[in-house]
């Protein structure tokens, strides 16, 4: 959930310009599905949806890290919230893959 409000955070300092808004845009929802799917998970009533909720989460912070990751090409938002993201994606993603790899057995 912290990643998805600095990730907004982030999205509301970035150019008013089409580039701006469409990146920002698709990380708003990315970051924010991945908060919600995670949430969704923890209640799961079997594995198999628990892997699925995990799996979600895990592509939407997937799909996050790409969109960092070309803001950073770009040149887009500020260099040390964009690198703090970028950073809490990896690890993130590195946390939802174990415990995935984890229940699957």
């Amino acid at each position: 959930m912290d990643f998805a409000v600095r990730a907004a955070i982030f999205c509301k300092d970035l150019p008013n310009d089409s580039v701006g808004v469409y990146y920002g845009n698709q990380l708003l929802r990315s970051s924010g599905s991945a908060a919600l799917n995670f949430g969704e998970l923890q209640g799961a009533n079997s594995d198999k949806n628990f892997i699925h909720k995990a799996s979600l989460s895990l592509k939407e912070l997937k799909e996050s890290r790409v969109n960092l990751k070309i803001l950073k090409k770009l040149e887009y938002g500020n260099l040390q919230k964009r690198e703090n993201l970028l950073d809490d994606a990896e690890q993130l993603i590195k946390i939802i893959a174990t415990i995935i790899k984890n229940k699957k057995g």
